[in-house]
């Protein structure tokens, strides 16, 4: 049976309280001091969905992280979780890519492993909320992707995905090798056991720079770019509220009618049997 590769992300852990959030407006980046960094929550799932497969059917997992400083701390927690290898694409090229400059460096590494028969990610990343690099590797690649699983068998060399949609799921069956993006209604991933964190350390982590994958530097990372992000901001979230008095419980609700009508909530009408003003 062939491997599978999961793909995975290193984002800021999405609870770090929005307090600590700064905009960097000169580098459009996010900032945040002492963040903690974990591995991105539906990338957990793809992993739990790998996992699950090597438990069934025995096959490798591989798990594939890119980024241009990547903490190994995080990164191994596939290896902790099962996962039989961790290479890590780490390289300064890597860096501030967007979805395509991504999906390409991804794919070139994919080829380098070459022996593989299903690529798994999560359907969207929790720092950008993208959800297209999965279906960017598997266009350069050439090969049918599935988006949004929440359980995967294989027979053969198909697989047969439930795929969540917005009021129930639909069921798709595709040849193999494929690329599946994996949604939280797989369900919660495993921890890891102390056995398994000790054995994760005699693992090797494999790390490959951009000419180990025989990728044009002028192609991924910044210089890579296809998407220019113009804007990068902290939306302002305003409420207000008035209190409507009057005498009479009658007296406030006019006084509330006469105010939707100024704020144009309602408006306003003549009618000429009453000899007053209607609100309709």
């Amino acid at each position: 049976m062939k491997s599978i590769i999961v793909c995975i992300k290193q984002v800021i852990d999405p609870d770090e309280p929005p307090v600590k959030f700064r905009i960097d407006n000169y580098a459009r980046k996010v900032i945040v001091p002492g963040a903690r960094y974990i591995v991105s929550p539906f990338d957990q799932n793809a992993v739990e969905a790998a996992l699950r497969l090597k438990d069934r059917y025995g096959m490798k997992v591989i798990a594939l992280s890119l980024g241009g400083s990547l903490n190994k701390n995080v990164t191994k927690f596939p290896l902790e979780l099962g996962a039989d290898e961790l290479i890590l694409l780490e390289d300064d090229a890597f860096d501030d890519g967007d979805s395509w400059s991504n999906s390409l460096a991804l794919s070139k590494a994919i080829e380098k492993i070459s022996n593989f028969g299903l690529i798994l990610c999560g359907r969207q990343a929790s720092d950008t909320d993208g959800g297209q690099v999965g279906s960017g590797i598997a266009e350069i690649l050439g090969i049918p992707s599935i988006t949004a699983a929440k359980k995967i068998e294989l027979i053969e060399n198909m697989a047969i995905i439930d795929r969540v949609t917005a009021d129930g799921y639909e069921v798709f069956e595709t040849s193999l090798p494929a690329l599946i993006t994996v949604s939280n209604e797989l369900g919660e991933p495993r921890y890891p056991t102390i056995k398994q964190i000790m054995a994760s350390k005699r693992k090797t982590i494999i790390t490959w720079k951009a000419s180990d994958i025989g990728v044009n530097v002028s192609k991924v990372g910044s210089a890579g770019r296809r998407s220019k992000l113009i804007k990068l901001f902290q939306p302002v979230k305003e409420s207000k509220c008035e209190i409507i008095n009057g005498v009479t419980s009658e007296e406030a609700g006019g006084n509330l009618a006469l105010k939707l009508i100024e704020n144009e909530v309602l408006s306003k009408s003549i009618n000429p049997d009453l000899g007053h003003n209607d609100i309709g």
